[in-house]
């Protein structure tokens, strides 16, 4: 993830830059359940309205959960399917904060109704995130239930009246990108103190979906009202904190902003970026899916590193035995094409191999998705190759 906001703030008040480090853990999203009572075009666990065989039990989850600790996992998020629809998704969450992980639900928002609310607000979450596609039928049509805008509209505001950090998360593409500004609008009209922004990944159903990645113009568009708003919120002192996912080329994008907006301070903002890293997938963000199969992140369900019914998950995590994981802890990684030669690979880290590996059906080819000019990552022919 990249984390806008917080990078924005190093403008006005920077802090040392330091090298870059991975944490003794990784974060750790955890598709608890696969059902779900909607069926997202971009769902990248392919979920649907019905049970599935072999989730694991909640003695299983608690096992598992011991497990993490002593792997050093700091964050937990839950996920699905819709991990409301888990009818022991509330022990589960009592659970982990009692053991002192940082805890996050990761809802559509439907199901957080009047009759849940109490439960909800009495784990405390240290975060709620919510899935909008867009504002009334957009996201309706996306969602594919009538009425699911409300729904999730409606459990925003219940965790806003409890006092909850809530979030709102947007997936990019080129059927809702109008609907970017409005959403954006609505942040503000809903008060809402957190947003993200994911690029599309190709996964589950986004991989059957990739004809309808944002262009290239329309990401850069996207990413230009992102920095205006949180530089405008920075001078009024008004708290939004601002993510992205599934494009490390963000990084590097805003770099380029820097430069040209505030080129006394490019120098340190790049240097923050080599501290930041880039991608994390396979060393600072793990996923756990709902049968307990542990993956590389969300993506990458396709590719199975070890079960953690078998194998405790720090033997699974640490175990460069795995030719993807092994790439994907070496730094650099062992990328090919305009990510080799990019001046920035200390920033972004090779982007996303998952939508490389979708398309190409190689694991370190160029990304594709990566929206930046040859000029702008400085390759060798280039005529910013020697720009800093």
């Amino acid at each position: 993830m990249f984390r806008i906001s917080a990078m924005m703030k190093e403008l006005v008040s920077p802090s040392e830059a330091r090298e870059h480090r991975d944490p003794p853990g990784p974060v750790v999203i955890w598709n608890l359940v696969r059902q779900c009572n909607l069926g997202c075009k971009h769902c990248y666990a392919g979920s649907v309205d019905k049970p599935f065989r072999g989730e694991l039990s909640t003695q299983e989850v608690f096992d598992t959960m011991v497990d993490l600790k002593a792997a050093r996992v700091p964050v937990l998020i839950l996920s699905g399917g819709e991990p409301l629809m888990r009818p022991d998704i509330f022990d589960i969450s009592q659970r982990s904060k009692e053991m002192g992980f940082y805890t996050a639900l990761s809802s559509n928002g439907t199901l957080i109704t009047e009759d849940n609310i109490d439960d909800i607000a009495r784990i405390n979450y240290d975060y709620v995130g919510v899935s909008i596609d867009g504002i009334g039928a957009v996201n309706d049509a996306f969602r594919v239930k009538e009425g699911a805008y409300e729904e999730a509209l409606k459990g925003i505001r219940l965790c806003r009246e409890r006092n909850l950090k809530i979030g709102l998360r947007f997936t990019l593409t080129e059927d809702n990108v109008e609907e970017f500004p409005k959403i954006l609008d609505l942040l503000k009209q809903e008060d809402v103190n957190k947003f993200y922004l994911s690029h599309l990944n190709y996964a589950g159903r986004g991989n059957k979906n990739k004809g309808d990645d944002a262009y290239f113009q329309h990401t850069r568009w996207a990413m230009d009202l992102l920095f205006d708003l949180c530089w405008q919120n920075l001078q009024e002192g008004r708290e939004l904190e601002v993510t992205t996912g599934n494009n490390d080329a963000d990084g590097v994008y805003m770099l380029h902003w820097v430069r040209k907006n505030f080129p006394d301070k490019a120098e340190h903002f790049h240097k923050k970026l080599i501290q930041w890293g880039g991608n994390a997938s396979g060393q600072n963000v793990a996923n756990i899916d709902n049968l307990g199969n542990v993956h590389p992140d969300t993506m990458w369900w396709h590719h199975k590193l070890g079960n953690v019914k078998e194998r405790a998950f720090g033997e699974i995590w640490h175990d460069t035995s795995d030719p993807l994981m092994a790439g994907l802890k070496q730094r650099p990684r062992p990328v090919k094409g305009r990510c080799a030669e990019c001046a920035y690979l200390d920033v972004c880290n090779g982007n996303t191999r998952c939508r490389a590996h979708r398309v190409t059906n190689d694991y370190w080819t160029e990304d594709p998705g990566c929206y930046l000019s040859d000029d702008e990552i400085g390759l060798p022919n280039s005529k910013d190759a020697a720009a800093e």
